[in-house]
């Protein structure tokens, strides 16, 4: 699965689109320099059941822990996927 990233100063999206495909999408804030903000994600019908939306989550983690941030999951999916894995605990913002 080909994810993209795309980041400013103050803010990034991961994407995915199959070839002539809707986007879907995960947008996050930057707090700073050692946290981010997910504050929305959204996967059209098209992929709804795929795995998208965690996809998009996961990357964000594992490029997040790379770097040494930590994660404020905001958005109602991401905040979910954080309950269900207890793995991502070290990168979690409290």
């Amino acid at each position: 699965m080909n994810i993209n990233h795309e980041s400013t100063d103050t803010k990034g999206r991961y994407s995915f689109a199959a070839d002539g495909g809707p986007e879907a999408e995960m947008t996050y804030s930057k707090a700073g320099d050692h946290m981010i903000i997910i504050d929305h994600t959204g996967v059209p019908d098209a992929y709804r059941g795929q795995g998208i939306g965690l996809a998009l989550v996961e990357r964000a983690i594992t490029d997040a822990r790379s770097a040494g941030k930590k994660v404020l999951p905001l958005c109602p999916y991401a905040a979910a996927q954080f309950k269900r894995h207890p793995e991502w605990a070290d990168v979690l913002s409290s």
